[in-house]
């Protein structure tokens, strides 16, 4: 990708890679691991309770351990602070222990692209991808701004003029997709007035307060108040309309805006784990993946189910790497 009116669709991604590779990873999953964790294990998210990352963890937890897919005691860890930052710190404090897991996202690869951490995405071993979210617009229902295309165009009347819940830290796939709006419409993108909180749940809680004008958020975020008339959804950055509780949300596409990016939710461990330590997460995440309980959880909270092994992981990683290098650049944060 070498400019932001390009796809920036890891869902899309996710789906060409296990088309091509993942045919193999039972295969692989099942090989014999000769390594099990033998003391307790710690799930770390680098978000506030309530967010889509948090979700994640704790969907974890709960399936591995009814499910007996772990053997060990297992908790969630929520490290919340620099966009994703503390949390890997804290992650690689425990190189090579395969006890360790983080829940993560784009931002682990934005957050060395724009300077926030000198750790880069390398610096951890990725284990498995487990859903693709896409992006969210969305307003108060009392918001002056009705639909898509009103949004869209106070964008191209005056960039600064509306405020952007963008996630946990700037450069992220929310932001992004609020670029790639803005841009469409011929407006300044450095001029976006945007705002990072430590997970999305704390952006809605601003919206529902009238801090802030926008959310670009997964929908699972927004979706309760949705429905309780609290908040209003105008568009999503999906290639094509979605399924379920956001079929009848319109695609920037449909308006001719060419805003496709969405948030994957993956598990790496620290840097330096050993080929036996990876080997018994991939036999683990693959059982959890084919779950029927796990694609219901996912389905509820309109999470596309997009499975990749470790070895796909890492090269999801790389391509996206390469993309949000580019499209950082254009926004000016690529350091």
């Amino acid at each position: 990708m070498q400019a932001l009116g390009l796809r920036l669709d890891a869902g899309t991604m996710v789906r060409v890679i296990a088309a091509t590779l993942a045919l193999s990873a039972p295969a692989a999953a099942s090989a014999a691991a000769t390594w099990k964790p033998e003391q307790a294990v710690e799930i770390i998210v680098g978000t506030s309770a309530g967010s889509g990352r948090d979700t994640t963890g704790r969907w974890i937890h709960r399936w591995i351990r009814e499910k007996k897919l772990l053997e060990a005691p297992a908790a969630v860890l929520n490290k919340p602070g620099g966009g994703g930052v503390v949390a890997l710190v804290y992650l690689n404090q425990y190189a090579g222990n395969g006890h360790y897991l983080m829940v993560t996202s784009p931002s682990m690869l934005t957050n060395h692209i724009t300077g926030r951490t000198p750790l880069k995405y390398t610096d951890a071993t990725p284990l498995a991808q487990l859903g693709a979210e896409s992006v969210v617009f969305t307003v108060r229902s009392e918001s002056p701004i009705k639909s898509a295309k009103e949004l869209a165009e106070r964008l191209k009347a005056d960039p600064a003029s509306l405020s952007f819940s963008i996630g946990v830290a700037v450069g992220s796939h929310n932001h992004i997709a609020t670029a790639q709006v803005a841009k469409a419409m011929g407006a300044d993108i450095r001029k976006l007035k945007v705002v990072a909180f430590s997970g999305s749940a704390d952006g809605v809680t601003a919206l529902l307060g009238g801090h802030i004008d926008v959310v670009a958020s997964p929908g699972s975020g927004v979706l309760a108040h949705v429905k309780a008339g609290r908040l209003r959804m105008l568009a999503v950055s999906a290639e094509q309309r979605l399924g379920g509780e956001l079929s009848s949300v319109p695609t920037w596409k449909e308006l001719g805006i060419p805003a496709v990016a969405a948030n994957w939710r993956s598990v790496v461990g620290p840097r330096g784990m050993s080929e036996p330590q990876v080997l018994y997460w991939d036999d683990v995440f693959g059982k959890l993946a084919r779950l029927p309980e796990w694609k219901q959880d996912l389905e509820a909270k309109l999470v596309e189910n997009t499975y990749l092994n470790s070895r796909d992981t890492r090269k999801l990683m790389d391509a996206q790497h390469a993309e949000l290098t580019a499209v950082l650049a254009e926004l000016g944060l690529a350091k």
